[in-house]
C-alpha cells in the first residue's frame, strides 16, 4: 500500500528526520503507526504517574493529540521517546494543577488500592502470567514506596529505556540531578526490597 506509512519503511534514512517530516505534515498514517508502537509503552508510564487507568487514557488521548498539533516542534536529531514523554509528563503536572494538588510531589504518590501495571496482554502462559504479575505487584509496591521524583526517574530509565541525558530533557532537569536520583532511587529500592524478604 503506497498510502500507508511504516515506520520499517524508514529504512533509507535516519528514522528522526523521517518522523520530523512526517509529523509536519500531519500525515495520518504515521500519527497511527506511532499510537500502535508506543500504546502500551505511553500508557503504562501515564498509569505508574497518576494512579488512575481513567486519568491515563484521558492523558494517552490528550498527548495523541499535542503530538499531531504540535508535531511540527519535534526537531527531527533527538529520539522521538523523550520528546513523547515529556509532552506525557507535562500534561500530567497540568492535570494535577488544575485539581488543584498541595504540591507536585502528591501528582505521584499513589493511593490505596490504585492501579499501578497494566495488565501484559501478550503473557505466554498462565503459570507465566502469575510469575509477571507477582513481580510486578512486588516491584509496585516498592516503586510505590518510594519518593515520585525517584521512582519516576526509575521508570523512564529501567522500564521505558531511556538514556540518563533523555531522561534530563523528559523531566528538565541537569544530568547530575538523574543521576543523584537515579542512584538514591535504587539505593532505596533495594533496601525496600530487602526488607520484603520473607
Amino acid at each position: 500500500m503506497e498510502g500507508v506509512f511504516s515506520l520499517n519503511a524508514l529504512a533509507m534514512e535516519p528514522e528522526t528526520r523521517a518522523l520530523a517530516r512526517g509529523l509536519r505534515r500531519r500525515e495520518p498514517d504515521l500519527l497511527e503507526a506511532l499510537i500502535l508502537r508506543y500504546e502500551y509503552r505511553l500508557y503504562r508510564y501515564l498509569l505508574y504517574l497518576t494512579g488512575s487507568a481513567e486519568a491515563a487514557s484521558d492523558l494517552f488521548q490528550e498527548t495523541w493529540l499535542r503530538v499531531l498539533t504540535r508535531g511540527h516542534q519535534y526537531d527531527g536529531v533527538s529520539r522521538f521517546e523523550p520528546w513523547l514523554f515529556s509532552i506525557a509528563r507535562h500534561l500530567v503536572i497540568d492535570a494535577s494543577r488544575r485539581r488543584r494538588l498541595v504540591s507536585f510531589e502528591e501528582a505521584f504518590e499513589p493511593a490505596e488500592g490504585r492501579e499501578r501495571e497494566p495488565r501484559a496482554a501478550d503473557a505466554a502462559s498462565p503459570l507465566a502470567e502469575y510469575e509477571s504479575r507477582e513481580l510486578a505487584n512486588r516491584l509496585g509496591e516498592v516503586l510505590a514506596r518510594l519518593p515520585g521524583v525517584y521512582r519516576e526517574v526509575l521508570l523512564l530509565r529501567f522500564q521505558e529505556e531511556l538514556t540518563l541525558e533523555e531522561i534530563a530533557v523528559v523531566i528538565r532537569a541537569p544530568l547530575s540531578t538523574v543521576k543523584s536520583r537515579l542512584y538514591r532511587g535504587l539505593s532505596a529500592a533495594r533496601e525496600l526490597m530487602e526488607d520484603k524478604r520473607p
